[in-house]
């Protein structure tokens, strides 16, 4: 597998950045896992949105889902152009109807409601989820294929629950909005110590932080998560990528 950083900011994007967007290879296959503001301007510096097999939503708040529209159109006008694409299929839960069902925009995407009980595949994917404490429906992701498993935390504050999720996981992209001194149970995020703390207990191989704050010094956030994990870290910059 391959996960490329298309945009990691939480809330929204800064100038010239992207809010939460992931692309996931595999054998040819590509996932978008969530695609918020700023993401399909940022991906077509190295991959087309035309181009994308799948794409995977954990929530329906905008800084996850803001650019479903503009990827919709940006496949219907390259379709008018001559690339003609079979319908994209794009995974929501459907504990938000109206939302869920903005998902489908004619023969161009087509909403697909994953079970959050069962296993998910898409494409060499086998997908899993655990429902994830934030003020809206929202789910994490065990991703795992050939032999390697990715986990994305999506939007949460911590829970026991993920340590056992996250188990040995190859890549624990983990959502990172506040800084350690900080308490984000309120508004369902993590601090990095909360990071570095999960990627410790579930004993991952590599913790990639993610869904950046707008302000601080964000190279402080893995100096924080270092103090509790003593694996890899690395910050969710635009186009970082890993091989695992």
């Amino acid at each position: 597998m391959k996960l490329t950083v298309i945009g990691g900011w939480g809330g929204y994007p800064k100038a010239d950045g992207a809010s939460s967007g992931y692309l996931l290879e595999h054998e040819g296959f590509h996932l978008l896992i969530d695609c918020g503001s700023g993401v399909l301007a940022k991906m077509q510096n190295f991959f087309q949105p035309e181009d994308l097999d799948s794409v995977i939503i954990s929530h329906y708040h905008p800084d996850h889902i803001a650019d479903i529209g503009v990827l919709q159109h940006a496949r219907l006008i390259q379709g008018f152009l001559g690339k003609k694409s079979d319908t994209l299929p794009i995974y929501g839960h459907t504990l938000d109807q109206q939302e869920f069902a903005k998902l489908t925009y004619k023969n161009i995407t087509k909403g697909v409601a994953y079970t959050p009980e069962d296993v998910l595949s898409a494409g060499p994917f086998q997908i899993r989820f655990l429902k994830t404490n934030h003020p809206v429906p929202c789910y994490a992701m065990r991703i795992e294929a050939g032999g390697k498993t990715l986990i994305y935390t999506a939007d949460t504050s911590y829970k026991e629950e993920l340590e056992t999720f996250s188990d040995k996981a190859d890549l624990l992209v983990c959502e990172c909005n506040f800084y350690g001194h900080q308490n984000g149970k309120n508004a369902g995020h993590m601090t990095s110590l909360d990071a570095g703390t999960l990627a410790s207990k579930a004993n991952v191989k590599n913790l990639l932080l993610t869904h950046l704050p707008h302000y601080g010094e964000i190279q402080k956030l893995k100096e924080e998560a270092a103090r509790k994990y003593n694996g890899p870290i690395s910050i969710a910059d635009y186009q970082w990528s890993h091989t695992f």
